[in-house]
């Protein structure tokens, strides 16, 4: 299997501040370290806090954890306000806390679908909201990570499905209030296939495989042969990120960029 090419590191970020969110782990973790390398400031929000205490010391001094549940306008403020104090100004956010619940529509509780919401879309929402009137008129960018399920439809994931989905439609439509608005603030989106993450470890069907096939390692091999592709490393998915906050995407906005080995072809 062919391995994730390693760029050379530059100081694209010196001195930039960044608020990470889903920082513990998956590709939040893999952008935070990739930002700090890169010369970034990087506040690493999880509401595993446990976890986000183990990004942010692995970054050299560069990181700050910062505990926060997305889906609270209050603790989003206090977040946000945190790195003013800290750093003075918010160049970046990455929104890349997400969750996933797989059942059949007919099978989908209420509870279920609307927590699947709250963190995939309301949680994107606060922090572009709170963002946004951070960078003000100094300018930035937003990066959301969405999802190639948000453009192929993925049976027996109706709200993760259809939280990417929207989340797409909102970075466009934000992208473009900020730009008839000419508050210099450029909003982005990656939209993964699949991906190495723990996410993966709630789902059912996964640990099935896991059992079946003897490691996490081999159920991945499996689902990659049944969609054609292969399974990205966080990494790679966190230097597309970068390159979307970086001056060499300036005139980059509104864009959804799929990263997924051709699965939603």
């Amino acid at each position: 299997m062919p391995q994730p090419r390693v760029l050379p590191v530059t100081q694209r970020f010196n001195g930039r501040p960044v608020l990470v969110t889903g920082a513990a782990s998956g590709i939040g973790a893999a952008t935070a370290r990739l930002l700090a390398a890169e010369g970034a400031t990087v506040y690493c929000a999880d509401i595993d806090t446990a976890g986000a205490d183990r990004t942010a010391p692995a970054l050299g001094g560069a990181g700050i954890p910062l505990e926060l549940d997305i889906t609270d306008e209050d603790q989003w403020a206090r977040a946000v306000s945190r790195v003013l104090a800290g750093s003075g100004r918010l160049d970046i956010l990455v929104n890349c806390a997400g969750i996933s619940f797989a059942a059949p529509v007919d099978e989908m509780s209420l509870p279920d679908w609307r927590r699947v919401f709250a963190v995939n879309l309301d949680g994107a929402f606060l922090g572009m909201k709170h963002a946004i009137r951070a960078m003000g008129e100094t300018g930035g960018c937003i990066i959301n990570v969405s999802s190639a399920s948000g453009i192929r439809p993925a049976a027996g994931a109706c709200a993760y499905s259809a939280s990417k989905a929207a989340l797409g439609m909102l970075t466009r439509v934000v992208a473009k209030e900020c730009r008839d608005r000419k508050l210099g603030i450029r909003v982005n989106a990656v939209a993964p296939g699949g991906v190495k993450t723990p996410m993966w470890q709630s789902m059912p069907f996964f640990q099935t495989l896991v059992e079946q096939h003897g490691s996490a390692g081999a159920a991945f091999q499996v689902m990659a042969g049944e969609s054609g592709g292969r399974f990205t490393e966080p990494e790679e998915i966190a230097e597309a990120i970068l390159y979307l906050a970086s001056e060499a995407a300036a005139t980059i906005t509104g864009v959804e960029l799929v990263i997924d080995d051709g699965y939603i072809l």
